[in-house]
């Protein structure tokens, strides 16, 4: 029961599923969603730990940036299920739309220069 309450705890939250969404393609640096969203990064972290608590995201760090992506074909199935029916209910969504092109231009971007905007902020 925890574990259902935690996923849909994650999920009652556009930010967070916008987020899972931008996940899709590929794995993602936090600066990265920061830009897309253009929140303060402690409120993009507390999105993303919400996030992990629920076992909806993986992260890994390499040097001074953390990565999330979507977990796994060996997540339990009540994880695969929740993230395939939000990308199948929302995924024609044009916020979503928007999003996945807006990604796009954020990933042309050096994540160093990112970071480096975000610091100035």
């Amino acid at each position: 029961m925890r574990d259902f309450m935690y996923i849909t705890k994650a999920l009652a939250d556009e930010t967070r599923v916008r987020i899972l969404m931008a996940l899709r393609d590929g794995e993602l640096c936090v600066c990265q969603i920061t830009e897309l969203f253009g929140m303060a990064p402690s409120t993009v972290s507390k999105h993303l730990s919400v996030l992990f608590q629920a076992g909806l995201v993986e992260s890994r760090k390499t040097d001074r940036w953390v990565y999330y992506r979507l977990p796994d074909k060996q997540a339990p199935a009540t994880i695969r299920g929740a993230l395939a029916w939000v990308n199948k209910a929302i995924e024609a969504e044009p916020q979503i739309l928007a999003d996945t092109k807006q990604i796009k231009q954020i990933l042309k971007t050096d994540l160093a220069e990112i970071c480096k905007r975000q610091c100035k902020k």
